[in-house]
């Protein structure tokens, strides 16, 4: 029995050149050796509509330093991006395709509830839409706009 959302799917091929390209992203651009830690871990990839793509790096920091998928976002805004379609962060030295933290999955539902998200499941790669990651996720328009 799947305990997988009902959006998710396989990956399209476009979806695949995301992986490859957030992959890029730090492998190109890590800090750390193989059995070190490093400020800059993990890349993401973003693909708006328009079908270019985005990338950015995590930067590490005890106080909660920005997730790559953040910083991704935040390329993609600056670069004139406005309606985002998918996003996938993956690890280095080979670690894959990573998981979103709680934190980016709220930004995701918040900001971009229909966007893709290419997570790791036990069926393998999957892509999801956002606002399936964060079933019963607290609302914060709402919420922000009551006070």
């Amino acid at each position: 029995m799947s305990h997988l959302p009902p959006s998710a799917r396989e990956l399209t091929e476009s979806e695949l050149e995301l992986v490859e390209e957030a992959r890029h992203a730090i492998d190109d651009n890590t800090d750390a050796g193989p059995d070190e830690d490093g400020v800059h871990t993990v890349g993401a990839a973003v693909m708006a509509t328009s079908g270019k793509l985005y990338t950015g790096v995590n930067l590490y920091h005890f106080t909660g330093g920005p997730c790559a998928e953040l910083v991704a976002l935040g390329a993609a805004r600056a670069s004139g991006a406005r309606k985002i379609k998918c996003i996938v962060a993956f690890g280095n030295h080979g670690r894959g395709v990573l998981a979103p933290c709680g934190r980016d999955r709220q930004v995701f539902v918040d900001y971009y509830p229909a966007m893709r998200v290419i997570v790791p499941t036990h069926e393998g790669l999957r892509s999801v839409i956002a606002s399936d990651l964060m079933p019963l996720a607290f609302e914060w328009p709402a919420e922000a706009a009551a006070i």
